[in-house]
């Protein structure tokens, strides 16, 4: 098999999509989501007492979903107070419905 030595110009929509799948690729963060999604915020501790996770685990499993940009965090030491980010969510939700109605040609790769 030939290596491509080639940098490869992915599109928005790529990136985007692969950077939604990553996020909602573990069942903590999903899990995490439909809790988020049942509320309007919620504190990590009040995630530590719901999730049988160490708070460090919840707190990687929160990061991950935030650089997706799925949910936003505002800081109030000490606490980080998470919600669902809309706009990102509605996004996501789009881009999922156009791949799974496997109409590619709406998609652009690269």
């Amino acid at each position: 098999m030939k290596r491509t030595t080639q940098h490869i110009d992915y599109s928005d929509d790529a990136v985007r999509i692969a950077r939604y799948a990553k996020a909602l690729s573990h069942p903590v963060r999903l899990t995490i989501l439909k809790l988020l999604s049942n509320q309007s915020c919620c504190f990590t501790t009040d995630l530590v007492d719901v999730l049988p996770l160490a708070q460090s685990t919840i707190s990687q499993h929160l990061k991950e979903l935030k650089d997706s940009g799925l949910i936003q965090g505002e800081i109030n030491p000490p606490k980080i107070k998470y919600c669902i980010n809309q706009e990102k969510w509605e996004e996501a939700k789009a881009l999922f419905e156009v791949l799974f109605s496997k109409d590619f040609t709406k998609i652009k790769i690269t």
